[in-house]
């Protein structure tokens, strides 16, 4: 019935910030940037590795989040990364910080969390 995830939406606080942050410090590409008078509202349609995977939107004033990450609903988003080091000493760079390294007790991989300009949790997971 379902073939694969088509993609995220994200609604962003400071659209300028977002899209610098998911662009040039995540690397993912611009597929298409829309913006809807309409809406005062920015769509911006992202991918990695030539897979469509996010949609940024900003709006006007839109509400906090109550919690993270165990609010109802999205929990996070997750990246696969070959080099969970690697990726964190180039975030240090752009002043993003990571949490502290964890393994996953199910598999024994390693992951941590960085959390984008409006706080939302971001899970790199080591391949």
């Amino acid at each position: 019935m379902l073939n694969r995830i088509h993609h995220t939406a994200i609604l962003c606080s400071d659209y300028e910030k977002s899209k610098d942050f998911y662009t040039n410090i995540l690397g993912l590409k611009i597929i298409q940037e829309t913006y809807r008078q309409e809406r005062q509202s920015y769509k911006l349609d992202l991918s990695l590795n030539g897979e469509y995977v996010i949609e940024l939107f900003s709006f006007p004033d839109p509400p906090q989040r109550i919690s993270r990450p165990e609010a109802t609903g999205l929990r996070h988003i997750a990246f696969e990364v070959d080099e969970l080091d690697v990726v964190i000493e180039t975030l240090v760079k752009n002043n993003i910080i990571a949490e502290l390294i964890r393994i996953d007790e199910l598999t024994g991989k390693r992951f941590t969390f960085i959390f984008d300009p409006d706080n939302l949790p971001v899970e790199l997971y080591e391949k």
